[in-house]
């Protein structure tokens, strides 16, 4: 309780600073123009671009539909950060034509006459160094066909933004929050006339968060892959502008770089999109390829673990795993509890997920995705793998994971016709005495998945704290549920009298999963959690239900590649990191369910 109050009274001290600081900085000195026109780094969608140029707004799971977004309520604190971080900005620039530029240039100015001096919810140091670079990137597209005096207010907003994150970068969290806000003053003081002042800070904090927020591997705190993608594009940015500008790279920018980009590689399935854990989504169509082009660092080996998670790949199949600790601290508000879980992707077409993130969908939805059972992989019903705390606003979510997996082991094996993964981690011991052990054995040719889940008491004190168990349950036994979460696209179907699921996938392939052991062998609903969507997306669940009555309780299953198709085989061969951006909305795949 005492850690809740503290938590909580921590936040609401950040943002008084934070609204002292906006107003503080209202006579803040105008920024005087560009040094030279920036040219824009960022991806949008045209078809994003046209919605938006119309009114419709798709941000944090609401569509809202409005031509004066600032006059509108937002409908959750998600979408008002969405809104104010102006990421939209790329879907108008993509869109390009008159119309979305003079919808662009009329929202930017409306968003200037309400909230420049201070106020509105857009005043938090990661929201405005997101801001700032949309801005910037995006300057020629907001001040063409505009006058001196029309361009004023822009400018001068520009100056005490950057004011106000020159005060306030201190208050963003390690992670992305930091690098969004280090990144932002950086740019700034790199392209704007008149903010030179703050290049030294900015650059020094940069290079310092490099060396501390990043660690030997290529990782961050929260274990978020997504989360990682954003902060090496935002680093590959702050890279270009410092070489655009004729200024030197400090060096721990430079390793950081280098030691980010074969850990993004690694948690990147085979059709490109990044493994969705710990909140992250699969990432935004063709971000990962343009940041690992911008950034230049060679093509090595693929690396087997990365950030927590481990790798088996055969033939264009990929498995990642989630083999470590969930993350602790502030990152601990947004982890999951997944330890163990893995996703299956072949050639181009996901098969086996996990929900992923439901934040934008609420605090109940939040809290529901981030539940072991939302996760491929086994849970003891009516429990996670790690426990929730108190959120310090429960209305946002945001509860932290605690009493999690104190140990959580992996051991690898590689040879000639596949590789294979031992794991193991002790999340139940606390509540049920019992050690979760899995093991995945991956073919050379990646047409075969070879699994193992066992539930096992392995300690005299583990035997006593599961008796304990039993006995409160009046020994029939303790129910678990082994869950493989299928993609929307997949399509399953109960085969064989209800001993095997077939899988097909729009390629043409078809998968066939079987089991042995003790349980039953059901297809469950289940829902697929995605970042730019009105609402989950309805899927299903290849689940296998059993009870532990003794000390041990062991379930032997396979998941194979019974088919291919030509269209299967014409998905294989596309470089990771040549791959060009689709729009989803253009592919089918867009924004409305």
């Amino acid at each position: 309780m005492q850690g809740g109050w503290n938590n909580g009274w921590s936040e609401r001290k950040r943002r008084w600073g934070n609204r002292w600081a906006a107003r503080a900085v209202r006579s803040a000195p105008a920024a005087g123009g560009f040094v030279s026109m920036p040219e824009p780094r960022t991806i949008g969608f045209f078809a994003r671009g046209k919605q938006i140029t119309q009114g419709n707004f798709l941000l944090a799971g609401h569509m809202v539909e409005t031509l004066e977004p600032w006059a509108v309520e937002p409908p959750s604190p998600g979408f008002a950060r969405a809104l104010h971080g102006f990421d939209w900005l790329d879907h108008l620039a993509a869109a390009g034509d008159r119309a979305a530029r003079l919808a662009a240039q009329g929202w930017v100015s409306d968003w200037i006459a309400r909230f420049d001096q201070g106020t509105g919810p857009g005043w938090e140091p990661d929201i405005t160094g997101r801001r700032i670079i949309r801005w910037v990137h995006h300057a020629i597209f907001l001040t063409a066909g505009r006058d001196g005096a029309e361009n004023a207010p822009f400018f001068a907003s520009l100056g005490r933004q950057t004011a106000f994150l020159a005060r306030r970068w201190r208050a963003a969290d390690p992670g992305l929050p930091r690098f969004e806000a280090l990144g932002g003053l950086l740019i700034a003081s790199l392209s704007l006339i008149g903010m030179e002042r703050h290049r030294a800070i900015a650059t020094e904090a940069l290079a310092r968060a490099c060396a501390e927020d990043i660690d030997e591997d290529g990782g961050i705190a929260s274990r978020n892959p997504e989360d990682l993608l954003e902060v090496f594009t935002l680093l590959t940015w702050a890279d270009l502008a410092l070489r655009d500008a004729e200024q030197t790279v400090p060096a721990p920018l430079d390793a950081a770089i280098a030691r980010i980009a074969p850990c993004l590689r690694a948690l990147r399935h085979a059709d490109g999109g990044l493994a969705r854990f710990h909140g992250g989504g699969r990432g935004m169509e063709g971000r990962a390829e343009h940041a690992l082009s911008n950034a230049g660092v060679p093509v090595g080996p693929k690396r087997v673990e990365a950030m927590g998670y481990a790798r088996l790949e055969g033939g264009r199949t990929t498995v990642i795993v989630d083999a470590a600790k969930p993350p602790s601290g502030a990152a601990a508000r947004i982890a999951h509890a997944s330890s163990l879980a893995f996703e299956l992707t072949s050639n181009r077409r996901p098969l086996i997920v996990n929900s992923g993130s439901g934040l934008p969908f609420g605090p109940e939805w939040e809290k529901a995705g981030r539940a072991t059972n939302s996760h491929s992989t086994l849970s003891i019903d009516g429990f996670s793998s790690a426990r929730f705390g108190k959120a310090s606003r429960p209305v946002d979510g945001g509860a932290p994971l605690v009493d999690g997996p104190r140990v959580v082991t992996v051991h690898r094996e590689d040879a000639r016709d596949g590789s294979s993964l031992l794991l193991s981690h002790d999340g139940y011991v606390t509540t049920h005495g019992l050690t979760h052990v899995r093991s995945l054995e991956l073919s050379h040719d990646g047409r075969m998945l070879l699994g193992e889940d066992t539930l096992a008491a392995l300690e005299p004190a583990h035997r006593k704290t599961f008796g304990q168990v039993l006995d409160a349950g009046k020994l029939r036994g303790v129910s678990y549920a082994l869950r493989f979460h299928l993609h929307p696209e997949a399509d399953p179907s109960l085969d064989l009298n209800g001993t095997a699921v077939s899988v097909a996938l729009p390629s043409g392939e078809i998968w066939v999963f079987r089991f042995d052991g003790p349980g039953r062998l059901l297809l469950e609903p289940s829902v697929y959690l995605e970042k730019g969507r009105l609402a989950p997306r309805p899927c299903h669940q290849i689940v296998v239900r059993a009870a532990i009555l003794d000390d041990t309780s062991q379930i032997n299953w396979t998941l194979a590649k019974a088919q291919d198709t030509p269209l299967a085989i014409r998905d294989i061969g596309r470089d990771d990191d040549l791959a060009m951006p689709r729009d989803p909305i253009a592919n089918d795949q867009g924004s409305l369910p």
